[in-house]
């Protein structure tokens, strides 16, 4: 396996530091966000974020990403792109940047949920990402589904019902240890089983479910999801990565830790040792 970051998660380093400090930790590869954000007073992993290429500007941004990217000596495992799959541009944008850079494979959003029917909803993402396949082919890239809570997608076996029967060579699934312990899971072995071909890259993040503080007027305790570090969130690291392994996976697994009980250097540094150490045969 190859170990990457995504910049979503390094809001507070420009992309030359970002591919600097993570090339010198010893990263294989970096995934660079690219999404137009608001501006914030402070860089957030979502607003402000330092390391974030802005869609509007991404042609003209191509050469500069391959020349950091490449002066750093980290592979691209991807694209995080937020293009959602019925914005056929901002697809077709991406789907450019990522041949022109040899990234081979980049992100296409789902809908979330709760946006009217879901059946209907669902059918209409399914003619999109027929299309979006379509174009990931005739670019010669890889169109990726991640399973995200509050999508269409939340689970294996939604994002299966989604693209099965379109080519897996342009069209595949992100797994989401994180994403999925808090909407979507299923036993790991048996969502790998059941993707199969698709299987197609891994996001590694960890959860911890926390009760709120105050209880209902009734007495019920309602729980909230919060990201956690690798090493103590509920999430069973080790066992994933072995599941993974028996599975036969041997591609990307990037890392996008959105903790903050670590500064973000120390972050970044911790889990590519806590990732090898849990990925080290034995």
């Amino acid at each position: 396996m190859k170990f990457s970051v995504f910049t979503a998660s390094t809001p507070q380093w420009s992309p030359e530091v970002a591919a600097k400090t993570l090339a010198a930790q010893g990263w294989d590869g970096i995934e660079w966000r690219i999404t137009d954000q608001d501006d914030a007073p402070v860089p957030g992993f979502w607003a402000g974020n330092q390391a974030t290429w802005p869609l509007a500007t991404l042609a003209r941004d191509t050469p500069e990403i391959a020349r950091i990217t490449h002066d750093s000596g980290l592979e691209f495992s991807g694209l995080g792109g937020y293009a959602r799959c019925d914005n056929h541009d901002d697809v077709e944008t991406l789907l450019v940047a990522t041949a022109a850079l040899g990234a081979r494979q980049v992100r296409i959003t789902v809908p979330r949920v709760g946006q009217g029917n879901y059946r209907e909803a669902f059918a209409l993402a399914r003619e999109h990402f027929e299309w979006v396949t379509e174009r990931a082919a005739a670019h010669g890239v890889k169109a990726l589904v991640e399973l995200h809570h509050g999508t269409l997608t939340s689970s294996a076996s939604a994002a299966m019902r989604l693209i099965e029967g379109l080519d897996p060579e342009h069209v595949g699934v992100i797994h989401d240890l994180g994403n999925l312990l808090i909407e979507g899971q299923e036993d790991y072995a048996s969502a790998f089983e059941l993707l199969g071909g698709y299987l197609a890259h891994v996001h590694v993040k960890n959860v911890r479910w926390c009760p709120r503080t105050v209880a209902e007027p009734d007495g019920s305790v309602l729980w909230d999801s919060q990201w956690a570090p690798l090493r103590t969130g509920q999430g069973d690291v080790r066992g994933y990565v072995d599941a993974l392994r028996a599975f036969g996976y041997d591609g990307w697994v990037t890392c996008e830790d959105f903790s903050t009980d670590l500064p973000l250097e120390e972050r970044t540094r911790d889990n590519l040792a806590y990732l090898r150490s849990v990925s080290a045969p034995r």
